[in-house]
């Protein structure tokens, strides 16, 4: 099976540590780092959940050049995030551009399209319509306000709950082509809900996004059975959320049936 992900790529970068004190200059806490752990994020953590999620899958990444990354400052023993520093963003992102001959025939072949867009600058609306008239199964995961003419020709969406409120518009008008993730109440799909069957304690939702989309657009495409898809990605995502981190689903997860 041969998977293209389309969007932008960084580090994620997490510097664990204890705090004993508080600062004497400023009222905030003095982390003494022990850990550092770095994983691929955004659309890179797209990839690296379908990668755990099916053996011997064929992935293209398509991302930008330029260097971004997330540093998040942790107390471990609580794993409460101090602050986050994100470098790379003050200039302009390399976009993805013109669409070759050669880029075209990949979109055209791969089995199916995730769209991961972060709104950094590598996509356009654009864009989004160009891949999406070239291969019938394109799912889209974006930051962006859409309109009719954006999702036209895409599959389907997958949305935040804040991102469904700054669409809540169109996505009314178009309820077939939406899942709307909506954390520990599970999630929505043409005004219903659909609940975790097996919820756990959240520990960390950084990258549980990249999770839903992963598995829910893989077992989708291999069974073609929305509401099976949407318990899939759900039962996921509460494995990936009760673990520090951006981490990726238990093995017990892989779709070996297809």
């Amino acid at each position: 099976m041969k998977i293209l992900v389309i969007g932008e790529l960084c580090i994620d970068k997490f510097i664990y540590g204890s705090v004993t004190r508080m600062c004497p200059e400023a009222p905030v806490p003095v982390l003494n780092p022990t850990e550092e752990i770095e994983n691929r994020g955004m659309a890179g953590n797209v990839v690296e959940n379908l990668k755990v999620l099916k053996k011997d899958l064929e992935i293209i990444h398509w991302h930008q050049v330029n260097n971004l990354e997330k540093v998040r400052f942790v107390e471990k023993k609580s794993n409460h995030m101090i602050v986050r520093v994100d470098y790379g963003e003050t200039t302009a992102i390399q976009t993805l551009g013109f669409l070759s001959p050669e880029r075209k025939k990949t979109i055209s072949e791969s089995d199916f399209v995730i769209i991961s867009d972060y709104n950094k600058g590598f996509l356009t609306h654009d864009d989004i319509m160009n891949i999406s008239s070239l291969n019938n199964y394109v799912f889209l995961d974006s930051k962006k306000i859409l309109t009719e003419e954006i999702i036209r020709k895409i599959h389907l969406v997958k949305l935040n709950e804040i991102e469904y409120k700054n669409n809540k518009f169109i996505v009314d008008k178009n309820p077939d082509k939406f899942i709307i993730t909506l954390g520990s109440k599970g999630v929505m799909y043409k005004n219903t809900v659909y609940p975790s069957k097996n919820p756990q304690e959240t520990i960390d939702v950084s990258g549980a996004g990249d999770t839903f989309v992963s598995a829910f657009s893989l077992k989708y495409y291999l069974s073609k059975n929305i509401l099976e898809s949407i318990e899939f990605a759900n039962d996921v995502c509460a494995d990936v959320v009760g673990k520090k981190g951006v981490a990726v689903p238990d093995e017990r997860f892989i779709l070996r049936d297809f």
